[in-house]
């Protein structure tokens, strides 16, 4: 399963994102900033051969969107998490596959001092109380707020987090401490998702010691060449599912002159079966 922020599909598309999908053995792959209507996709990102997909765009033009791609029709589809003021927003989207259910999530990115900063810590506010309840919901085989079933599930919430957990997750942690991403407020917030909500960052359980991997590279100066990054995008999962990871890659490109996006490809390979 690979999850990856896009920075804008369709300049994702021009610059090597098809080559990339053509080429991937995902079986799942899932999308964040796709920044289009489905509509004014081209037609090899929106609907492409061998695929199913959900999109769902914002509904302020050209922000955020999320998108996922499977190689097996979903049971269930569904859009938002019932909340009445971000479920519009192009944020999340989840679907159900056999025994797993798998979430796309673009947790807004925040300004310290500013509207987008509250209006993180208003979506964190509402989505960790609907990731303990979809984790129960799974694990107890109960119906989601969209009508659909668990049924012993295990649960994959795949996407950019926006959120350096630890030190070792950004280059420069000392000088982003009062920075939106890094803030005190926000690693606690997603401490409590691995502890209180009960999941796992399938990386860092795969790598605890090590430094990032980075996901994310500034578009300025010489961040990428210096790997000076961030580690933001996250396979959060169930533990049980977590437990069957065997592999992590961070899809880094060569040079920066082949990116297609300032993010890289996080992708896991999950053990089927139990």
């Amino acid at each position: 399963m690979t999850s990856v922020n896009v920075n804008g599909l369709r300049a994702a598309a021009r610059k090597g994102f098809v080559e990339w999908l053509a080429g991937t053995s995902a079986d799942v792959v899932c999308l964040q900033e796709v920044r289009a209507e489905p509509g004014l996709l081209p037609e090899a990102v929106r609907q492409p051969e061998g695929w199913h997909v959900l999109h769902a765009p914002a509904a302020a033009k050209g922000r955020a969107g999320v998108s996922l791609y499977t190689r097996r029709e979903p049971e269930r589809v569904q859009i938002g998490f019932g909340s009445s003021e971000f479920d519009g927003s192009g944020r999340y989207a989840e679907i159900d596959l056999p025994g797993v259910t798998v979430a796309s999530l673009y947790l807004p990115s925040g300004e310290v001092g500013t509207e987008r900063q509250e209006e993180k810590e208003r979506f964190m506010s509402e989505f960790l109380p609907y990731l303990k309840e979809l984790r129960e919901r799974a694990a107890a085989g109960g119906t989601s707020r969209a009508g659909g079933y668990g049924g012993g599930r295990e649960v994959l919430v795949c996407g950019d987090w926006n959120i350096a957990h630890r030190e070792a997750d950004l280059k420069n942690w000392k000088g982003n401490v009062k920075n939106s991403g890094f803030l005190p407020e926000e690693r606690d917030w997603l401490t409590r998702v691995f502890e209180e909500a009960e999941y796992a960052d399938v990386v860092r359980q795969l790598h605890p010691d090590a430094v990032g991997p980075y996901t994310w590279w500034s578009y300025r100066g010489k961040a990428f060449d210096n790997d000076s990054g961030w580690r933001i995008d996250y396979h959060v999962a169930t533990r049980g599912l977590a437990e069957r990871a065997v592999k992590a890659v961070v899809e880094r490109t060569p040079s920066y002159d082949r990116r297609w996006s300032d993010h890289a490809p996080v992708t896991v390979t999950y053990r089927t079966g139990h």
